[in-house]
């Protein structure tokens, strides 16, 4: 039986080569809980930031410590070059996943690429987590990145390249507010709404993801500017008037940081 999905995409980058697990951590806050005021109110992004992101976190490093339990009774099924071979798939750290500006590779753990076939009652374990990884590694993911989107002295409209590229696919910043916050206020429920990069079409892409699942994992476009649209992020101040909250948080969106990010991706 081949790992899911999900597994391959986003567990393939959730443990360390040497098969150690590397401990999640919830990172700190660029700013002060009130920088954000009063677009964002301090007691959300406290709460958001000490309670739902340090959840993902706590979650996603019991989620790793099960999956590597499951990966350990399998390795027993299989011989040494088999283990090696599921070791490969699932050999880069959060780190990584963090930092990485290229999709996740998917492996397969079938017989036509590695030469040998898990069965289910030994993979079953592992695929068992797979929606626990992605759902609380991509909540890690998303809210490290979400973080750092946003900051006191932001507002505005981007410069550089950024901008030009902009003005390009979307005709004026205007135009491309307008079509991320249709996206923001339109998710389904619980979700983000994204500015990706594609890397084949060189191009900017609007995106919306349900739940936490992570953009690249998910899309393969690698993340620049994330906007949360689960209520924790804006219901103690906003109710659920989303529109409202989508249209405050133009008013902290750090360009900087998501023009270095789109630099970076072009390279």
């Amino acid at each position: 039986m081949a790992l899911s999905l999900a597994v391959r995409r986003v567990a393939a980058r959730s443990f360390s080569s040497s098969a150690a697990l590397s401990q999640a951590s919830l990172p700190d806050m660029p700013y002060d809980y009130g920088a954000l005021a009063p677009h964002i109110a301090p007691e959300i992004m406290e709460i958001h930031h000490k309670k739902h992101h340090q959840t993902y976190v706590t979650n996603l490093n019991v989620t790793q410590e099960k999956i590597q339990e499951c990966l350990a009774k399998v390795g027993m099924a299989f011989s040494n070059d088999q283990r090696d071979a599921i070791q490969q798939i699932v050999a880069s750290s959060i780190s990584a996943a963090l930092a990485a500006t290229q999709p996740a590779a998917s492996r397969h753990l079938d017989r036509d690429d590695d030469g040998f076939e898990a069965h289910d009652d030994d993979m079953s374990g592992v695929n068992a987590l797979s929606g626990a990884l992605k759902f609380n590694l991509g909540g890690h993911i998303n809210h490290s990145i979400f973080w750092q989107n946003l900051s006191p002295n932001g507002g505005g409209e981007p410069t550089g390249d950024l901008a030009t590229a902009i003005a390009a696919q979307y005709g004026s910043f205007e135009n491309f507010k307008k079509r991320m916050s249709t996206a923001a206020v339109t998710v389904q429920g619980s979700g983000w709404a994204w500015l990706g990069y594609n890397t084949e079409t060189k191009s900017l892409q609007i995106a919306a993801c349900s739940n936490q699942d992570p953009l690249q994992a998910t899309t393969g476009l690698i993340p620049l500017l994330g906007i949360d649209v689960w209520e924790h992020a804006y219901y103690l101040q906003y109710k659920n008037v989303r529109p409202d909250y989508v249209g405050a948080i133009w008013n902290v969106v750090n360009w900087p940081d998501v023009s270095s990010r789109y630099n970076t991706a072009r390279q």
